[in-house]
């Protein structure tokens, strides 16, 4: 039996709920969390039962997972250190919010082998930062990215918005430029969308909040060029590194690797089958305690399935998809190829692949939907 290489671990706690997010969460609760914690680490010891774990990656997301108090964090971190082998463990992840970091926190987290931070800054505007709710000011999370280079986080990315409703061209270049100047290791940018379950959405469907694609594409492309022209490459749609620093955890998602998720909400891909684990804190809780599985939805996963997810997943990456995968629409990939939509390459080991140019990119999902 092949081990399961990452593991994904979803703490739903935060200190706010932002009004744009559509992740499962709620607010933070003492309550609930003990219980929680222990629910986490007894799914875990009874995946291990079924399936062999040895992560090459770790990620804890959310919610907040740095919501969770330093003596929390040990709980839990220790308990993954009893069951897991973690010899083979080369990237281990935890989001944070600005206002939830300290030198304590930070340092207990490097003690125990978390070697990357992902901190949600989203803005450095205040102004936009006030629109988006969130709960840091600017000057907080400058003071916490200094604060996570202390602790010796070598290690870190940090995460922006574009296309925030009144943002203006010149906020959100003064965000690219104020992010550069820190040096981050990586830099996440993601265009802002109206999902279903939010306040956004509601205030979208209202009229209140406008969508203009042409002017998201503007803000992409300013994107592309800023970051790219300060040493980062886009290794995909959204994601921007440093040579070697690309997200591990999240690559072996988009390139089609198994990997298991642990918490309310998480979902899991083994082989040819993928479960999302009830997304409600309490009710996740009582039936992994009580020995019940957690599982609300589970898929089987045929073929076409597999093909059409590494399709528009690997089409998003710097690393495309092999030209074989796109063998019955020949019609399309060369249409694309002529409209300089896509760019033809082999790899180092002698494969024919395709990806997006710049052109490509500013239309990758319409392009993704032809094959899928």
């Amino acid at each position: 039996m092949l081990p399961i290489r990452h593991l994904y671990v979803h703490i739903p706690f935060c200190p706010k709920v932002c009004p744009y997010c559509s992740f499962y969460k709620e607010a933070s609760d003492r309550n609930k969390t003990r219980a929680f914690l222990d629910a986490v680490l007894e799914e875990l010891r009874q995946r291990s039962e079924h399936d062999r774990l040895q992560p090459e990656t770790i990620f804890f997301g959310g919610g907040t997972p740095s919501a969770l108090s330093t003596s929390q964090l040990e709980y839990l971190l220790s308990g993954l250190h009893r069951q897991l082998d973690l010899t083979e463990l080369r990237e281990w992840t935890l989001e944070m919010n600005p206002a939830t970091v300290s030198l304590e926190k930070a340092a207990l987290l490097r003690g125990f082998g978390v070697n990357r931070i992902s901190m949600g800054v989203q803005s450095w505007d205040p102004a936009l930062l006030e629109v988006l709710g969130r709960v840091h000011t600017a000057g907080q999370a400058e003071r916490s990215y200094e604060i996570l280079r202390e602790a010796g986080f070598e290690n870190v990315n940090l995460d922006l918005i574009f296309a925030i409703p009144t943002q203006t061209r010149e906020q959100w270049e003064a965000s690219l430029l104020k992010t550069v100047s820190l040096q981050p290791d990586h830099i996440s940018a993601y265009c802002l969308t109206y999902e279903e379950d939010t306040a956004f959405y509601a205030k979208f469907q209202k009229g209140e909040f406008l969508q203009d694609p042409a002017w998201d594409a503007d803000l992409f492309e300013a994107t592309i060029a800023r970051l790219e022209a300060a040493g980062y490459g886009q290794y995909e749609i959204s994601n921007y590194a440093r040579a070697g620093r690309e997200c591990r955890h999240n690559l072996a998602y988009w390139l089609g690797a198994d990997y298991l998720g642990l918490g309310p909400s998480a979902f899991s891909t083994v082989g040819d089958r993928r479960w999302q684990n009830l997304a409600e804190t309490a009710e996740y809780s009582r039936r992994v305690l009580g020995g019940i599985s957690p599982v609300g939805f589970e898929e089987p996963l045929d073929t076409d399935t597999r093909r059409a997810e590494a399709i528009a997943f690997g089409l998003r990456t710097g690393f495309g998809i092999p030209q074989s995968l796109l063998a019955p629409w020949p019609e399309s990939v060369a249409e694309y190829l002529e409209e300089q939509f896509f760019e033809a390459f082999t790899s180092p080991r002698g494969e024919a692949r395709l990806r997006l140019t710049h052109k490509g990119k500013m239309v990758a999902d319409t392009l993704a939907a032809t094959f899928i």
